[in-house]
């Protein structure tokens, strides 16, 4: 330990009140200036943790760092290579806080602020230095360092660390959570054909599960390549874990190449699993077969969503999108993966799973009906006239009323129909299964959507309503609605296996 160097290290630490950091991810490099307190060589930080650099750290909390006291001539500085995490620990929070509001109080009233406390928005990090690197041209010896080897991370855990958060890196980017959107549909389809034919091939389906993921996974980075092109997600303020897309790009995390390169990656693994189907079903790749129109159909869909030049969700035809590749598509090709094998022979009679389709199809297009509520101010920016825009937009606030009676009367019209739609099972045993009337108890979840949302739509309409904040207060009903879609989903799958059962 050089007593002299660690003297010289902190007091250039005291004479400074704001560093500039880098960060990095992949090929994405980053850098900001932030306000910084220190405990001995340990340097405290507050940042928005939906940051740039907050996400970075996240994912590789390897940084660098650059201090140099204002006013100092010449080149007088510290270079500071550690590691970055963020503060957990309330005693160490407080302590954070403390330090950087004496440095400044410019942040206080974000830092200050309860809802973001309470939403994880406001962050406080601490970089653990493992090497100093204090530079003087002035002095004789102008270059020093000073190690910290108690600081360095054990190989092992970082090669463990690493692997785990890239792991979670590219599940972010795929939005794995939102795979129950693909789940549903594909499930009611198999269950409708084990209830029509009372057999089932397990290999096939699992096959045609990966297929349809697969797709789903190249749609939404597709989506998200396609709305950074457009300046979509970069102008969305109002993001969350339900809407504004993965911010993969938007936080450095991806390059708009690397997301549109695993777009082309996830469609041709999608693609490559329905060809080799329909080789096993029909002898040739492609033979000419409803399985490969369902591809084709889905394949469509999903680029044609966000992707030039039609663009379906900019002109008003997302919705429909949506709903038509989450449900009747997705069904429609799982439940003929299963009828080919199993009864090649005969005619396929595919009503019976595209009626039992539609619940799972309208509830996975209301999914992204309420999310753009709070997408509306980036959609309307950029000219993206989603149906909450067309029908929300007065010129200055957004007006929820007519958008939110759609997602009331597209529930109620759900509900209603599988009610219908198992009544029919007692007159028509073929069709459907009054078993699929279990998946009536999902309404209570979506009665609770309702009424949150009308609350909602009350307080958003109060002249003095905080509309930065609200739409944050939306995402219980967003919850909501993916858990309806997918409990819905599920309920149908087990009461088409019940009907055949029973």
């Amino acid at each position: 330990m050089n007593n002299e160097l660690d003297t010289k290290i902190l007091g250039m630490l005291g004479e400074a009140n704001f560093l500039t950091i880098g960060t990095a991810v992949g090929n994405n490099p980053s850098a900001a200036n932030v306000y910084f307190g220190n405990d001995g060589f340990d340097i405290y930080f507050f940042t928005f943790n939906p940051s740039r650099k907050a996400e970075q750290i996240r994912v590789n909390p390897e940084v660098q760092c650059v201090v140099r006291p204002e006013g100092s001539e010449g080149i007088k500085e510290l270079q500071i290579t550690g590691n970055a995490t963020k503060i957990k620990d309330p005693d160490e929070i407080e302590k954070a806080y403390n330090m950087v509001c004496e440095v400044t109080e410019a942040f206080k009233p974000y830092m200050d602020d309860e809802f973001l406390k309470k939403n994880d928005v406001v962050g406080y990090y601490k970089i653990k230095p493992t090497v100093i690197k204090y530079v003087d041209f002035f002095e004789e010896k102008q270059f020093e360092w000073r190690e910290f080897p108690e600081n360095q991370v054990n190989l092992l855990t970082k090669i463990i660390k690493g692997g785990l958060r890239k792991i979670g890196l590219y599940l972010r980017a795929v939005r794995a959570p939102f795979f129950t959107a693909t789940i549903a549909p594909v499930a009611v389809g198999a269950a409708v054909a084990y209830f029509n034919f009372k057999s089932f091939d397990w290999g096939l389906f699992g096959w045609t599960m990966l297929g349809a993921i697969l797709a789903h996974a190249g749609t939404n980075l597709a989506n998200d390549y396609s709305d950074h092109k457009t300046g979509n997600d970069e102008s969305n303020k109002l993001f969350s874990p339900f809407n504004g897309g993965s911010r993969m790009i938007q936080a450095g995390l991806f390059s708009s190449t690397k997301v549109f390169i695993l777009s082309v990656a996830m469609f041709l693994g999608a693609i490559s699993i329905g060809l080799n189907l329909n080789t096993q079903l029909h002898g040739m790749p492609f033979a000419v077969s409803p399985l490969l129109w369902v591809g084709i159909a889905g394949v469509f869909l999903g680029i044609a969503y966000t992707g030039a030049p039609l663009r379906l969700s900019y002109n008003g035809f997302g919705d429909i999108a949506v709903m038509l590749g989450f449900g009747p598509v997705m069904a429609l090709g799982s439940h003929y993966v299963q009828h080919a094998a199993i009864q090649p022979q005969l005619g396929w009679e595919f009503l019976p799973v595209l009626a039992a389709s539609v619940p799972v199809g309208v509830l996975v297009g209301l999914i992204l009906f309420i999310n753009s509520f709070q997408d509306f101010n980036a959609d309307r920016e950029v000219g993206k006239r989603t149906w909450v825009v067309r029908t929300a937009d007065t010129g200055t606030i957004a007006d929820y009323s007519k958008p939110f009676a759609i997602y009331k009367g597209a529930l109620y019209f759900t509900f209603l129909y599988v009610f219908v739609l198992g009544i029919s099972g007692i007159v028509y045993s073929q069709f459907s299964t009054p078993w699929i009337l279990i998946a009536l108890l999902p309404f209570l979840l979506a009665k609770k959507a309702m009424n949150m949302g009308g609350t909602w739509l009350e307080r958003w309409a109060e002249e003095n309503a905080d509309r930065q904040q609200l739409p944050y207060e939306l995402l219980m009903v967003n919850v909501s609605t993916i858990g309806t879609h997918f409990m819905v989903g599920i309920l149908l799958t087990i009461g088409y296996i019940l009907g055949t059962i029973y």
